[in-house]
């Protein structure tokens, strides 16, 4: 639409508020209130702001980071780019800061001018960047700007995907009325998934009364963030307890962590490459030692493990010895185990024990990954991730140890199907890449896994963590039924506090 078009547009639609608000009033002209609103928001958490006319949510237009990219609105998928935080400036007004970009919501060049265009911008705390929320009807607000008294409006009330948004005069229309939407604003003794957006590769270990969830970064961090509650999760901040920007090969891609307790100690597994590549030559595994038995560190640098390509790293107990296990390339991308004499120190040769034969696991491209142990009442069992990542059928697979010897391929045994896979329906699709841990009372058993939100999602940063609890078979295998749609509130685990 051209800039013209706009402007012949726009009165139309300004003379037809106008005149509705006069009809209300019994035929007598006014603006709509433009008192301080009696609304109030946590600082502390973020929120999605959809617009009451198009259902459509504030987005940051094509996950830019830069100064003075446009806002526009666009299909709510809570991504990051449409998560904002409240910061407070004092009287009543706010700066709406982007969890994506760090960048705040500005009108461009501080203008006053009906149809300036909404942009983002560094935080200057300026008046062009404060607004204050006018309550409308039904829970709904209007946002109005400090320096021009004007409202974040939908231009021509447009109901598209990209949609700008621009300032104009207050009138109190649905394309100036916005839902709040809090995330991870659960009632207590419950939650909703996502537990972290942009969470790839998720390990939650509940410990001395807290939960601690570490994912992937991508860079040269290794974050965690913990919370006494699963819900507390998705606004907790992300603390990074190592870097590894100062260690050769330690650059720009780490992933999957996983922290365990061995021998009173915290020892974080990973890998690491020199870009940000999936399948670039440079990945190892590593792993890092605590100083003592706080999950959150401080670490410090422990040991290479293996001087070859190798994925996804854990750690099997199994008569009192430790294995490591990961992924690994011979002929096809296979699951490995390695002999360990402690946490840090390998002590035999890499084992294939299982390959990617069954046409389920080469659905997208024949990968087995991901391997985690899971065990019951004397039961030794490996939960894996097959196909492919970049795939909505990425799903889990089970290996159960039917021999004694973990090292040997032929005592492990492959369920034919799949444990736990996408679910249309529910909009969930390449469940993988778990976990598990004990609810705070120790009666609950749970899986923490990553998942996309449609069928076209990617093996990338916006792939995010959920759980959900799961039961046993009779046999003694795991059920953990299907995934959850996000949004579906869920009791949270037994022993939390409120539960």
């Amino acid at each position: 639409m051209t800039p013209t078009t706009r402007s012949t547009r726009r009165p139309h639609r300004a003379a037809l508020a106008v005149a509705t608000t006069a009809v209300l009033l019994g035929g007598t002209t006014a603006a709509p209130p433009v008192a301080a609103s009696a609304a109030t928001v946590d600082t502390s958490a973020s929120y999605v702001l959809v617009n009451r006319n198009s259902d459509k949510a504030l987005d940051v237009y094509d996950l830019a980071t830069g100064d003075g990219a446009r806002i526009s609105q666009y299909t709510r998928n809570d991504g990051a780019w449409q998560q904002w935080q409240f910061v407070d400036s004092g009287g009543g007004y706010y700066r709406l800061r982007s969890r994506h970009s760090g960048k705040v919501l500005d009108v461009s060049g501080a203008s006053t001018a009906n149809g300036a265009a909404l942009v983002q911008w560094t935080d200057r705390n300026a008046g062009n960047q404060q607004f204050r929320l006018a309550d409308s009807a039904d829970g709904f607000v209007r946002l109005i700007n400090r320096t021009s008294g004007k409202a974040v409006d939908v231009l021509d009330f447009s109901t598209a995907d990209g949609a700008d948004l621009v300032q104009w005069t207050d009138l109190g229309g649905t394309n100036q009325q916005w839902q709040l939407v809090k995330l991870g604003g659960s009632a207590p003794g419950t939650f909703t998934n996502p537990i972290k957006r942009n969470g790839p590769d998720p390990w939650l270990q509940y410990h001395d009364g807290y939960y601690y969830l570490a994912t992937t970064t991508w860079n040269s961090t290794i974050t965690m963030r913990r919370s006494t509650t699963l819900a507390g999760l998705s606004t907790a901040a992300d603390t990074t307890v190592f870097d590894l920007s100062g260690r050769p090969g330690g650059c720009c891609n780490m992933w999957a962590p996983e922290f365990h307790l061995l021998d009173g100690r915290w020892y974080l597994y990973y890998v690491a490459g020199q870009n940000v590549s999936d399948y670039n030559p440079t990945q190892r595994l590593h792993v890092l030692e605590s100083d003592g038995a706080n999950p959150m560190g401080p670490y410090r640098f422990k040991a290479d493990l293996g001087n070859t390509w190798e994925l996804d790293p854990s750690v099997l107990r199994v008569g009192g010895k430790l294995y490591l296990m990961g992924s690994a390339m011979d002929g096809t991308q296979s699951l490995t185990i390695t002999p360990l004499s402690n946490p840090y120190t390998i002590s035999g040769a890499r084992r294939t024990i299982s390959q990617p034969t069954l046409a389920w696991e080469q659905q997208t491209a024949p990968v087995n990954e991901g391997a985690e142990p899971l065990y019951r009442n004397g039961k030794t069992m490996i939960v894996y991730s097959a196909s492919a990542c970049w795939g909505p059928d990425y799903k889990l697979g089970l290996l159960t140890l039917t021999g004694t010897d973990p090292l040997n391929r032929a005592h492990w045994t492959k369920s034919p199907n799949p444990v736990f896979q996408r679910n249309d329906g529910n909009g969930v699709f390449a469940p993988g890449h778990n976990g598990f841990f004990t609810s705070p009372d120790g009666t609950e058993d749970w899986i923490v896994y990553h998942a996309n939100d449609s069928a076209g999602g990617g093996c990338d940063m916006n792939r995010s963590t959920r759980a959900q609890k799961f039961t046993w078979n009779a046999d003694g295998t795991p059920n953990f039924g299907t995934p959850a749609r996000l949004g579906t509130t869920l009791p949270a685990p037994s022993g939390e506090p409120g539960t």
